[in-house]
């Protein structure tokens, strides 16, 4: 599979409870406010983290950009904290009557996308996948019928798909306690994704249809099987589903037109193929995964010292961000191989600029790169080597002219954390 993939996702996929045993799905005592508590809850940290001193670095939204990177993610979307119920429906067609049993596809992306969900938010979101419906439902017209492209948000053949969805399931299932919604198409329905990529999530859609009276606003659909013939697909092909769950939750693509350039494998809503990678600390705090006594706001002149912890670890501080107006700033943390992070090759101190005034799948996130032109330290299949050597070791300096900005990796602790020094005129 070529590394540039022309992938743009619209940000805008018996009654039981399947795994208690063989699926061991995760599952916790807290109660869910369900899809029709979307409107009161915004995912990520909200006004409860207020210190003064991290305003300046809380970069703000702008009207009318599709995802912004902007702080806090505004209501609409699903929570990213607690527990999550997520509703997973298994469908086929007439003529793509599904492959293997229902449950067999629902194992192709649990327990491994809760175990995801778990592991990068430190335990703070308990994804509990939830299978009301134990076998195929079966959609009413052919697949063709649908008409099914990546269009935009609810376009006439997914609405009319949604809507026949929801008819087929409402005997079993109520819509109203779940907080998304997982569509886990029969493999056979459509194109490989080595072809064309159709998965896709609508997320933060009031104008979605309804059921048990409740918008369906935050439905991820995925399509076929992101198999690139290496062999991994066992370990890897679920990790579509984490990076559909992550617009649910607010988050936008990171990769362009042009593929995964910018961002590279530094995260998920970049690079969803091949080895397991993480998301960036700055869409941790967006999530509400990372408190505010974890953040350093770098935001004043002159010159600060500040001490990162690796991402992949829990505690300490995680994430340094040094404003550049309202709607920019770099952010710095400390990426190891560890936890998600399976194909760091050079462990070290990554600088990335946010920019929450640009689109989704526009390059709202760039990272810098330490070692320009290197040709990267890895050739880990579906991983953009360029960028993959791109964190900065000590005595290496990150340096916006522009801005006068600069960020210097002093030393590497024993315990594995970095100092950094920010200079900022």
């Amino acid at each position: 599979m070529p590394q540039t993939r022309h992938r743009i996702r619209r940000p805008c996929r018996t009654s039981a409870y399947i795994g208690l045993t063989a699926l061991a799905l995760g599952v916790t005592a807290t109660a869910s406010a369900g899809i029709s508590g979307r409107g009161h809850s915004a995912a990520g940290p909200v006004a409860a983290t207020a210190e003064s001193a991290l305003a300046p670095c809380r970069i703000t939204g702008t009207m009318g950009v599709q995802m912004s990177e902007g702080l806090p993610t505004p209501p609409g979307y699903s929570r990213s904290t607690g527990e999550v119920r997520a509703l997973n429906l298994m469908i086929d067609f007439p003529d793509a009557k599904g492959e293997g049993t229902a449950l067999d596809r629902l194992a192709e992306f649990f327990p491994q996308t809760s175990d995801w969900f778990r592991t990068s938010s430190y335990g703070r979101l308990s994804y509990r996948a939830e299978a009301p419906i134990r076998n195929w439902l079966r959609m009413p017209m052919p697949f063709a019928a649908y008409g099914i492209e990546r269009g935009s948000p609810y376009d006439p053949g997914y609405r009319q798909l949604v809507e026949h969805m929801a008819k087929a399931a409402d005997p079993e299932v109520d819509f109203s306690r779940y907080d998304l919604i997982n569509i886990l198409v029969t493999p056979n329905a459509g194109p490989s994704a080595l072809d064309t990529v159709l998965s896709v999530t609508f997320s933060g859609n009031g104008e979605a249809p309804m059921a048990d009276g409740v918008p369906l606003a935050n439905t991820s659909f995925v399509f076929s099987r992101q198999d690139d013939g290496s062999g991994s697909y066992r370990e890897t092909g679920y990790r579509v589903l984490p990076h559909e769950n992550g617009h649910v939750f607010g988050l936008p693509d990171l990769y362009t037109p042009d593929g995964g350039g910018t961002v590279g494998h530094w995260d998920i809503m970049s690079e969803d193929w091949g080895a397991n990678n993480d998301l960036l600390g700055w869409h941790k705090w967006k999530l509400g995964w990372l408190d505010g006594n974890q953040i350093s706001c770098a935001s004043k002149p002159g010159i600060s010292d500040h001490v990162l912890s690796p991402l992949a670890v829990e505690g300490g501080t995680k994430l340094a961000f040094v404003p550049v107006s309202e709607s920019t700033g770099y952010a710095v943390e400390v990426r190891t191989r560890a936890g998600n992070d399976e194909a760091v090759c050079k462990p070290g101190v990554l600088v990335y600029k946010v920019d929450s005034d640009v689109d989704t799948g526009r390059g709202p996130v760039t990272v810098s790169d330490s070692a320009g032109s290197s040709g990267g330290c890895t050739r880990r299949p579906n991983v953009h080597a360029e960028l993959s050597d791109a964190p900065f070791r000590p005595g290496e300096t990150f340096t916006d002219e522009k801005s006068g900005i600069s960020v210097s990796v002093v030393g590497e602790l024993r315990n594995g954390s970095f100092q950094v020094r920010v200079t900022r005129p």
